[in-house]
């Protein structure tokens, strides 16, 4: 298998495999109510920058370069690794985290790989200015010059991004109860 089908397959399964992961997360995690907290704070940090990051992208129709899209190419990947590493933290477990950070980064660098080089057909010597000026995945602090358009409600909605808020919620309050019933 080619390395650009290999790329492709990550694409199409990072989604399920993220719930594989979730499952084993939630099996095998050791909360304290410290390490929640601790946790709770990088991961809601995480979900901001997804909720952010969804009101300002139109896929695959305009290039998004504004709101946390002048920082880095990819800030929804980037909230998504911060919401994990918050879990990982209140998992209260070290193989989880190290898991978590090897498939993760296994998974989705190869995936911002595949979504660059479909971006640079789509946007060309735009996108590849782009590209030449933001990071692809950890934030740059200098913002690239077309930052200017507003978040819009209506494609945080229209991207059902409420949906990571709804996932964390249920997994927060199962890694209470284990928390609780754990001391």
């Amino acid at each position: 298998m080619g390395i650009k089908k290999h790329k492709k397959l990550l694409q199409k399964y990072r989604v399920p495999l993220g719930f594989l992961f979730g499952i084993i997360f939630l099996l095998f995690s050791r909360p304290t109510v410290m390490l929640m907290v601790i946790g709770g704070v990088v991961a809601v940090v995480g979900l901001l920058i997804r909720a952010w990051s969804s009101g300002h992208i139109r896929k695959n129709k305009q290039l998004a370069v504004s709101g946390p899209y002048a920082f880095t190419r990819n800030p929804l990947y980037f909230g998504s690794f911060l919401l994990g590493v918050g879990f990982s933290i209140a998992s209260g477990v070290w193989w989880i985290a190290l898991l978590f950070t090897v498939v993760y980064l296994g998974i989705y660098l190869p995936v911002m790989s595949v979504e660059a080089d479909e971006l640079a057909d789509i946007f060309g010597e735009k996108y590849r200015e782009y590209a030449d000026r933001v990071s692809l995945f950890f934030p740059w602090f200098s913002t690239y010059k077309s930052a200017d358009k507003k978040f819009e409600f209506e494609l945080y909605l229209k991207y059902r991004e409420y949906q990571a808020s709804l996932g964390a919620i249920f997994a927060w309050i199962v890694l209470a109860l284990k928390a609780y019933f754990l001391t």
